[in-house]
């Protein structure tokens, strides 16, 4: 594949993807080398019906429930109606617009009058500043603040644990390393459903 070369819409599609493929591909391409083990849609990038069905993927996109209290932060008038894309990556190679047309093609497939915002983050300590999300309208809401960030045998580890967070010494005592306090870029894209 040529990475300078833009994308040929009448070549490229998305379609679901099946967790165990979705996640070799995040392992494999996205820095957090982990993903969640459930997904509320998993959309994955194919270049043509051959490719689709060899099963040979070209990225993902995950979506997942954020925690209660992110919903509440981003849209309090229906916190349960919010999706959060967990992650998103694609291998290298493929052409330079394919990120865009892989979140644009992922987010018409979502049904939104149940899911009417969608959240994502844009994470500093990897040196994303969400163009992407900018590419395809979606809203700007500014960093978070600071949250610590931990790594276990190169993978990230979230200190949520069911409904508890674990502290700093619990993370060090299941092994993980501190990579410091870092900031994230927030953005949503809302639909504002029409009421009779």
């Amino acid at each position: 594949m040529d990475r300078d070369r833009r994308l040929n819409k009448d070549e490229w599609f998305v379609a679901p993807v099946g967790v165990a493929l979705a996640r070799s591909i995040v392992e494999a391409n996205h820095y957090a080398r982990g993903a969640s083990n459930t997904a509320t849609y998993l959309h994955g990038l194919y270049r043509s019906a051959d490719s689709f069905f060899g099963q040979e993927c070209f990225g993902v996109a995950w979506w997942i429930p954020p925690t209660k209290s992110a919903a509440l932060a981003t849209f309090p008038e229906n916190w349960r109606g919010v999706l959060s894309l967990s992650r998103f990556v694609v291998v290298p190679g493929v052409p330079k617009n394919a990120c865009t047309f892989l979140l644009s093609r992922s987010r018409k497939m979502i049904d939104r009058s149940k899911w009417p915002c969608l959240v994502t983050y844009a994470d500093t300590w990897r040196g994303h500043s969400g163009t992407i999300y900018k590419a395809d309208n979606w809203t700007y809401c500014g960093l978070t603040g600071a949250g610590a960030t931990f790594t276990l045998n190169g993978v990230m580890v979230s200190r949520k644990a069911g409904p508890k967070t674990r502290t700093r010494s619990q993370m060090a005592a299941l092994g993980a390393t501190f990579e410091g306090n870092h900031r994230k870029h927030k953005y949503v894209h809302i639909v504002r459903l029409r009421t009779a």
